[in-house]
C-alpha cells in the first residue's frame, strides 16, 4: 500500500474506541509500553487516556481533596497517570449506560466522564462497578497521530472492555496484543495495523 493511501485512510477513519499500542520501537519515554484508548479523533487532533501508567495516588486521596466520604470500599485503588496534558485534571473511564453531567460516548461499550457529579458516586459506593480513574490525557495536534502511525510508533486494535476493567494495570499492553495473536517481543521497529 502506497503512503499516500496509508495517508488518505488514517485521515478519514476515526480511530476513536480503538487502542493505541506503543511499538517497541517507541522513542518517547513517556509511551513505552504504552496502552492508551483513543476517546477522540477528529482533523482537529485525538485525545487518549493511557491505561498502564499508575500514579502513588490513591481514589481515597481524591475523594478527600473534593471532601467526599468515602463509603465505597474501592478508596486504595490507584489513579492513573492518564497522559502528559493537563494532569491536574480527572477523567474517569466507564462501562456504557451510565451517564453523568459530562458523559461522552467512547464507542458502545465505554464512556468517558469528567464531572465531579460521577466521583461523587463512586465516593457513595453507588457506581458504576467498571472504572478507571485517571488524571490528564494524551494528546496530539491536527494529523499528528496519523504520522506516528505510518512512522510505525503505535499499533491499533479494537478496544475490549475486559481489557480496560478486568485486567490488572501492568497486564494490559500485552494482553491487547495477545489477544489478537500480537507478540509484541518479536516485533521490532517495522510493523503496521491489525
Amino acid at each position: 500500500m502506497h503512503r499516500d493511501n496509508i495517508d488518505s485512510d488514517l485521515t478519514h477513519s476515526s480511530l476513536r474506541g480503538q487502542f493505541l499500542l506503543a511499538m517497541p520501537g517507541m522513542q518517547d519515554p513517556r509511551f513505552q509500553h504504552a496502552i492508551a484508548l483513543v476517546c477522540e479523533h477528529t482533523p482537529d487532533g485525538t485525545m487518549a487516556i493511557v491505561l498502564n501508567v499508575p500514579s502513588k495516588v490513591h481514589w481515597r486521596e481524591v475523594f478527600d481533596q473534593l471532601s467526599l466520604d468515602d463509603a465505597s470500599l474501592r478508596g486504595e485503588e490507584v489513579v492513573l497517570l492518564g497522559g502528559p496534558v493537563s494532569p491536574e485534571q480527572g477523567f474517569v473511564l466507564h462501562g456504557a449506560g451510565t451517564t453523568f453531567d459530562s458523559t461522552v460516548e467512547v464507542n458502545e461499550d465505554i464512556s468517558l466522564t469528567a464531572s465531579r457529579d460521577i466521583l461523587e458516586s463512586l465516593a457513595s459506593g453507588r457506581g458504576p462497578d467498571d472504572v478507571l480513574v485517571a488524571l490528564g490525557y494524551a494528546g496530539w495536534g491536527p494529523g499528528q497521530l496519523e504520522e506516528e502511525l505510518v512512522e510505525n510508533a503505535w499499533l491499533t486494535l479494537p478496544a475490549e472492555p475486559e481489557i480496560l476493567f478486568a485486567t490488572p494495570c501492568e497486564k494490559r499492553w500485552q494482553t491487547a496484543a495477545a489477544r489478537h495473536g500480537i507478540d509484541l517481543s518479536g516485533i521490532g521497529s517495522q510493523a503496521g495495523h491489525a
